[in-house]
């Protein structure tokens, strides 16, 4: 191995970390719609711990009613996500190249 290859090698290795990509680089549309989904599956999860509790008899008919409207509220809008995101889709498809 030469020393000019050498160098390179050196170099690129030192500029390697300023190119790579930040784990947690913040507020991409990539991680807003992560977060969007972990929320919506802690909220689908907290409507089923409450109903299992209310079967059992560890909660009211209260907490059950409202965990029920906000994990019919979760999906309600999950869908009217994906049905916004599926009619942009179909438009890009429509355009003329």
């Amino acid at each position: 191995m030469d020393i000019k290859s050498s160098l390179a090698a050196q170099q690129y290795a030192a500029t390697r970390p300023a190119t790579a990509p930040k784990p947690d680089a913040g507020g991409g549309p990539g991680n807003a719609f992560g977060r969007a989904a972990a929320d919506f599956a802690a909220t689908l999860q907290q409507g089923e711990d409450v109903a299992k509790a209310a079967m059992t008899g560890g909660a009211d008919a209260n907490s059950l009613v409202t965990a029920l409207a906000q994990t019919e509220l979760a999906v309600e809008t999950a869908v009217t996500v994906r049905d916004k995101v599926v009619e942009a889709y179909q438009e890009i498809l429509r355009m003329p190249v």
